[in-house]
């Protein structure tokens, strides 16, 4: 259920993107709140693909932390190969994971957003119409 709901959020976003002037100024502040939501900061700036990156790298750290906090929980010495220790170890990896792409995500999301003129700068010619004219009287 959960997976029919994103995948319907990002189709809905990309959709909503298509039509969306690229020469509009993207806020860093959107930018942030959007981004609260693990990749919808990128589907503001218009990074599907990126958003995808850090939505499955969120729901693999998620799912992983899940899991071996379940098997920590239930932990039993015969249907285990590796020790209760080693569980715990690796839950708390996946928990430090899941904060730090996290936190990542959104920085992404507010720089994309601030360099946003940038990119729309780099698109413009670097001689403009009166210098060509210039270069070309001489």
């Amino acid at each position: 259920m959960a997976y029919k709901l994103l995948h319907i959020i990002l189709f809905l976003s990309a959709v909503r993107m298509e039509g969306i002037n690229k020469e509009i100024k993207k806020d860093p502040k959107k930018a942030f709140y959007y981004s609260l939501i693990p990749g919808m900061g990128q589907v503001y700036n218009g990074k599907i693909i990126k958003s995808a990156f850090f939505i499955g790298l969120e729901a693999t750290a998620y799912f992983s932390w899940i899991e071996n906090r379940n098997k920590y929980i239930s932990f039993d010495q015969n249907n285990f190969p590796l020790s209760k220790n080693t569980y715990l170890k690796r839950r708390n990896k996946y928990a430090w994971w899941i904060g730090i792409i996290y936190a990542y995500s959104i920085i992404d999301a507010i720089v994309d957003a601030h360099l946003h003129p940038f990119s729309l700068l780099m698109k413009n010619p670097i001689v403009q119409e009166k210098d060509k004219e210039d270069i070309y009287a001489e």
